[in-house]
């Protein structure tokens, strides 16, 4: 059996080796995206001068409003606890397109786009640089990952089984990376411990990530939670035109309003968003970025008239936001981050020093 599994844990890593890697270190480098960007990019982020009075939300939209491109307009504000970060614009077009605002000032920072570099690491992690087809054809990249990242899990599983010591001596060796008993060593050392130490977080991110690959997994794994997903039959369509037109008659008349009644209700929230008719109050949900409460208002009068409180939402609301948080390590803080990013480096070396170990040892003498 042990045989067995030395066979699959070789042949299965072999043609998809490199994936494996790419895959696990392109997700490495997006864990800690948003630090670095903000750091790279503080003009957008953060404010010059923290003052004692912001401006209103109407004189900050009236400012910014002119300056947008023709038949763009501003659809929500997000307002963060922090005192020196931005207030954030979300504009209608084009997909999730926002813009920040210096609230003391008045001042458009502008529009800051994805870092060159974090975008090539999406597109390797997520496809491999490849397009989706428009023709409708196979996502060639898409499944590509997938596939690799399914029989990741396997590879994973079987070294395990191959890691097991036959007794506690070899438990010892086998839990220890040594340095200074040459190259050969060292890589086998880091295969085999290193492997051992990541192989769980390793483990959840292949498991949790599948989810994004193939349908048919994704359900499945929702059933195992006892979530059944449904799609949406396009029913409300004349309720959603209807709100609309609504909506336009007075877009941000009394969102501020709201949004002292939620701050003064909601203290300890990170970042309220309000837009027309709706806002949303996050919550500390282990790491989960969309756990939010939800609220609805007239947009003629300021009144809330409802709420959805995440603790009490369906778990099929909750189910994606959990398995991103879990994928990216979200869900502990700061430490569970680092421990995530910690183990994909060592999954992306994982292959390269098992191609190493294979062709030394059939090779080495050559």
């Amino acid at each position: 059996m042990r045989k067995i599994f030395k066979e699959l844990h070789l042949w299965l890593s072999l043609p998809l080796g490199i994936v494996m890697a790419v895959t696990c270190f392109s997700g490495a480098m997006l864990i800690f995206e948003k630090e670095i960007t903000e750091s790279i990019q503080k003009e957008y982020y953060f404010v010059d001068k923290v003052s004692d009075d912001a401006l209103s939300f109407s004189q900050i939209i009236e400012k910014v409003q002119p300056t947008l491109d023709k038949g763009v307009e501003i659809t929500g504000i997000v307002v963060s606890n922090d005192p020196e970060r931005c207030y954030k614009l979300n504009l209608s077009k084009p997909n999730r397109a926002a813009v920040y605002v210096d609230q003391y000032s008045g001042e458009l920072k502008g529009q800051p786009e994805r870092l060159a570099f974090f975008r090539t690491m999406f597109r390797l992690h997520r496809w491999l640089m490849d397009s989706r087809p428009a023709d409708g054809g196979i996502f060639w990249g898409k499944m590509i990952v997938g596939v690799s990242t399914l029989l990741m899990v396997i590879v994973l599983i079987t070294g395990i089984v191959i890691w097991i010591p036959k007794n506690i001596k070899g438990l010892k060796n086998r839990l220890s990376i040594k340095v200074g008993n040459g190259w050969r060593r060292f890589w086998y050392d880091l295969h085999v411990a290193g492997g051992i130490y990541a192989v769980l977080l390793l483990l959840a991110m292949a498991l949790t990530g599948l989810t994004w690959s193939f349908e048919w997994y994704r359900n499945g794994f929702y059933k195992v939670f006892g979530v059944e997903m449904t799609k949406n039959n396009g029913n409300n369509s004349n309720k959603q035109k209807t709100q609309v037109e609504d909506e336009q008659k007075t877009p941000y008349l009394h969102w501020e309003e709201v949004y002292k009644k939620l701050s003064m209700e909601n203290p300890e929230s990170k970042q309220i968003t309000i837009s027309k008719g709706s806002a949303t109050v996050s919550v500390d949900a282990f790491g989960n970025k969309r756990a939010s409460d939800k609220y609805k208002f007239d947009n003629a009068s300021g009144e809330i008239i409802s709420k959805e409180l995440y603790s009490d939402a369906a778990k099929s609301s909750k189910i994606r936001g959990v398995i991103y948080s879990v994928h990216v390590g979200n869900w502990g803080g700061m430490i569970t981050r680092v421990l995530w990013f910690l183990a994909a480096m060592i999954g992306a070396a994982l292959p390269l020093t098992g191609y190493y170990l294979f062709f030394k040892r059939k090779f080495g003498k050559k």
